[in-house]
């Protein structure tokens, strides 16, 4: 007998419908699987018996072919392995071809016949025109996200095989969770003495401004940008299926409540290769770091210490929001719009720089400064210094001198801006069209002369003019609203825009 089922296996961070065609017929009895099957695939065959034989099902003793349509795309996971049982079962007439009508089957089949949850389970459940699907119930929640779908949970084979038949029900749905709160990593109040740095993040947060921090070991950088994803507002429902579906298909953990509901914070090690930041592999495509930070924040502490072509492969996602990872059996694009927040020490000694206070040579320091490029280097709009803060200002959080504010107190301020930035089309104004800012970003005539100076003496160039402006009707988004652009706004904007190894600060 024939017998098809659908399925769907991954594709990057997408799904792809495949058929699980299973033929049973008198010969010699073998279980051979062909589709340009994966290793993992080839063995669902071990696994599929060893379930059957757990569950206390007949293993047909004749010759079983599973073909994987269609049979020009590689298929890779276990996820098949639920179908792959369940077309066995109505080929070899032990199940009713009318109980699998309108019904998916997506899970990995244990040996001892528990039906598991796989990695993309919300791709793979959207990817399927049906009416319901199986799934394990650990993944019950996950496949609850897609619209218009029955999610039909199961713990076992055997369980699966009594429902389709009418003898026991499904187990239920888990009811959603509550979304999560926010971060506990800590408060901006916690931060002394660094107004710049604050300024910097609120900023950043607020415009969605990719930011370099540059300062001594201890000067607070990592936890100035460990408390920017607090300022940011909370995802959309559309970005956060966004977000859910590629930390899926990435094997990452969700929260309780299965949908990202927060902006991601990715923070790789320095030691991080170019694949495992942009994405890609061997037999199965993976989103990268950039990619599970879309969204999100990206965080690169000891950004110096990256790899040279490790961090000229963020210049493209930068501009793009997206990547895309061309290999000899495929290309597949990865979302990656994310706002890059980057720590770096100003020379190789970890010292501030400076003469006095750096033990490093000349052509060290100058050697240190050039391991980013200066296309990179432009992508940041928000350049600042961190110095070590005050003695005074740490010792303050001994006695009873004021916190600064707080993250929520700075948070409802970024809001306001975003939603400014939302009238003008855009979610943050870092990404306004360049042809787009005499419109939207109007200059007042004394705002105008002071970037002109700035041209002509060549400390500006034609694209840190834009960036220069986006900043600028930022920080007027976050003062209230406004006319045009004013030449505080600039002035600002210019004093977050410096040289990030020079000896002083001088604009760009």
């Amino acid at each position: 007998m024939f017998a098809v089922v659908p399925s769907s296996t991954l594709v990057g961070v997408d799904g792809l419908t495949v058929r699980v065609e299973v033929h049973v017929t008198t010969g010699l009895p073998q279980f051979s699987i062909v589709g340009l099957p994966d290793a993992s695939c080839r063995e669902a065959k071990d696994r599929v018996r060893a379930a059957f034989s757990s569950s206390g099902l007949a293993w047909p003793q004749k010759r079983i072919t599973v073909n994987l349509a269609p049979t020009g795309q590689r298929k890779v996971g276990s996820g098949l392995d639920l179908a792959i049982a369940v077309a066995t079962l109505v080929a070899a007439g032990q199940l009713p071809v009318e109980a699998v009508r309108g019904c998916g089957f997506v899970g990995e089949l244990g040996l001892d016949g528990s039906v598991r949850r796989v990695d993309g389970t919300l791709a793979l459940v959207a990817a399927l025109d049906v009416e319901a699907v199986v799934v394990g119930c650990d993944a019950a929640s996950e496949a609850a996200l897609v619209p218009n779908r029955q999610v039909l949970p199961a713990a076992t084979l055997r369980q699966v095989v009594s429902a389709l038949r009418g003898e026991e029900g499904w187990s239920p749905v888990p009811p959603p969770a509550p979304p999560s709160a926010r971060r506990v990593d800590g408060d901006l109040a916690d931060v002394r003495g660094q107004p710049l740095g604050r300024l910097a993040v609120e900023v950043a947060a607020a415009g969605g401004h990719h930011l370099l921090l540059v300062g001594p070991p201890g000067a607070g950088k990592t936890m100035l940008a460990r408390r920017l994803p607090d300022l940011l507002p909370a995802l959309s429902v559309e970005d956060a299926l966004d977000v859910t579906r590629i930390h899926s298909a990435a094997g990452l953990r969700l929260p309780e409540g299965v949908m990202v509901r927060r902006p991601p914070f990715r923070a790789p090690h320095h030691t991080a290769s170019s694949v495992s930041l942009v994405g890609g592999g061997t037999a199965q495509m993976r989103p990268g770091e950039i990619s599970c930070a879309h969204r999100g924040v990206l965080f690169l502490d000891e950004l110096g210490e990256f790899a040279a072509d490790v961090l000229d492969t963020l210049r493209q996602p930068l501009e793009e929001g997206r990547v895309l990872v061309c290999r000899a059996r495929g290309s597949v694009a990865f979302p990656a719009r994310f706002l890059l927040v980057a720590a770096t020490n100003p020379c190789p000694c970890g010292g501030d720089g400076s003469p006095g206070g750096c033990r490093c040579s000349d052509v060290a320091r100058a050697r240190y400064g050039t391991r980013l490029s200066g296309p990179l280097l432009d992508r940041f709009d928000l350049r600042v210094g961190i110095e070590r803060p005050d003695v005074s200002d740490l010792m303050a959080q001994m006695g009873s001198c004021p916190a600064g504010e707080s993250s929520a107190e700075v948070a409802a301020r970024v809001t306001s801006a975003r939603e400014r930035a939302f009238e003008r089309g855009v979610l943050g104004n870092a990404e306004i069209p360049g042809s787009r800012l005499d419109a939207v970003a109007p200059l007042t005539a004394s705002a105008r002369r002071l970037l002109e100076l700035r041209l002509r003496q060549g400390k500006l160039s034609a694209r840190g003019l834009h960036r220069v402006r986006r900043v600028a009707q930022t920080l007027a988004d976050l003062r209230g609203p406004s006319g045009p652009v004013d030449d505080e706004a600039v002035h600002g904007a210019l004093l977050l825009r410096v040289e990030p190894f020079a000896p002083a600060a001088v604009t760009s």
